[in-house]
Parts: C-alpha cells; sequence; structure tokens
C-alpha cells in the first residue's frame, strides 16, 4: 500500500467503500478470498466458520468472583455449542479443542490459512461490577455486517444491558490482522453477578450460542443487507503485542 494511498481522506475512502458494495452487488459474488485490509463489502456463501475459543491453558481469562468461573472454560464450551448449532452447512474449524494456550498472532496465522471463511473469536468480559450486557469487536469494513448480525442476536438474548459499549471498532490482533472478516465477542461480564450466573446455566450458553450461529448463517444467505451503511476504510498498521492490553 502506498504512502498516498494511505492518506486518503475519510471521505475517498466512504467513496470507495460505496463503489466496491456497487461493484459487489453488480457481480454478484459470493465468497471471498484473502486480503490484506478488508476494505469490501462483507462475505456472502463464504464455506468455512473458524471459532476461536479465547484465551486457554495458563491464561484463564476473565474469572467470576461469584460464580468461579474461568473464561477460558466457558468459551471452550460456547465454541463446541456454535459448532453443533451450524451443523454440517458449513465447515467448522476450532482453534483450539481442549484446554490450551495459543498465542495469539499464531491463532491469526491459523485462520489465515483458510481462503473462503470467516473468524469469530468468543470471549466473556470483565470490568466495572455494574456493566453488563454483550459487545462486539471489529475492525475490517468486511467484518462490519457481520458484527451487527452478532450484536444484534446476542443482545436479543440477553435479559438486560446497562453500561455496555454494545459495538466497537476496535484495532485488535484477531480484528485487525486476519486476512478474513472477523470478529470478537464478549458474550457478557463476568465481573457482573447477575450475568456470571447466567453465564453458568448451560440453557443460557445454548440460547446465546444458537443465536450466535443464526447470525452467522444469515450472513452466509444474505451478505450485508439490512444491516446498515458500511464504515470509512481506516489505515492501521497491524495490531502487535507491544499495543495496549487485550
Amino acid at each position: 500500500m502506498n504512502a498516498s494511498l494511505k492518506r486518503l481522506s475519510p471521505l475517498l475512502g466512504l467513496v470507495a467503500s460505496i463503489a466496491l458494495v456497487s461493484c459487489a452487488s453488480q457481480s454478484g459474488t459470493g465468497g471471498y478470498g484473502r486480503d490484506e485490509w478488508g476494505h469490501r463489502p462483507g462475505p456472502k456463501g463464504f464455506t468455512t466458520v473458524i471459532l476461536d475459543a479465547g484465551h486457554g491453558g495458563h491464561d484463564s481469562g476473565a474469572v467470576s468472583r461469584s460464580t468461579g468461573a474461568k473464561e477460558k472454560d466457558l468459551t471452550l464450551d460456547m465454541v463446541n455449542r456454535i459448532k453443533n448449532e451450524l451443523g454440517s452447512s458449513f465447515r467448522t474449524v476450532l482453534m483450539r479443542h481442549h484446554d490450551a494456550f495459543i498465542d495469539l498472532d499464531d491463532r491469526v496465522a491459523r485462520a489465515n490459512h483458510y481462503p473462503n471463511a470467516i473468524l469469530v473469536s468468543v470471549h466473556f468480559n470483565s470490568g466495572p461490577s455494574g456493566v453488563r450486557g454483550p459487545e462486539t469487536y471489529y475492525w475490517r469494513v468486511d467484518s462490519h455486517g457481520l458484527a451487527v448480525r452478532c450484536q444484534r442476536a446476542m443482545a436479543a438474548v440477553s435479559p438486560a444491558e446497562q453500561s455496555n459499549r454494545g459495538m466497537v471498532r476496535r484495532r485488535l490482533r484477531l480484528t485487525r490482522n486476519p486476512e478474513i472478516p472477523c470478529l470478537l465477542l464478549e458474550c457478557g461480564y463476568l465481573s457482573h453477578p447477575a450475568e456470571a450466573q447466567l453465564a453458568q446455566s448451560p440453557a443460557y450458553r445454548q440460547k446465546m450460542a444458537s443465536a450466535i450461529a443464526q447470525a452467522i448463517r444469515d450472513q452466509s444467505a444474505r451478505g450485508d443487507a439490512g444491516t446498515g451503511a458500511l464504515p470509512p476504510p481506516l489505515y492501521a498498521p497491524p495490531s502487535r503485542p507491544t499495543d495496549a492490553p487485550e
């Protein structure tokens, strides 16, 4: 990417996004290959779903003070439930199958092996005890439609939301660095006592997994239809371990 292109104004970037949408609708293109920036419409007709259970091994992630549940265990349970909900409609790849630590850069490298795929990284959050509700993090333009669908789906399952950030465009290693559409989902706050109790419930996790799986199916079937205008392209370097904690 040359220096002059990187200095394009947000207005010119938005015009480019509109042109991309027009070209995609005219060509009828379905699946997508890998792309460094992802400044294009969201995928339609993709065949592979990569599910990443956040944390693992020595990295427990958030730990609920009220239930003692560890994020790494809940996320592994969640990706298995999502995989089961997706059934045979997709090739579903699990980033980890058991309690193992995988470096974030290694997760990115593994995801980049698959050209016609999306990556969904599943997490549970932690913060002030008064905050609750699901959040969705994305960065690439081609991840926006799927992000909207997943956030809507999780919010519909969540019985209450309070002071949470909803959908956030943030440059993280699992939202910026993969060369395929990618999201990081926070299914709720383990630091909120009531929400931590919900996360302990297999029935609740099943409802959340079912909603996420339906959002994935909808994106594959409809692309970005009904998810609003695409955001403007952002030009920023890949996320690195020296960035702010993820």
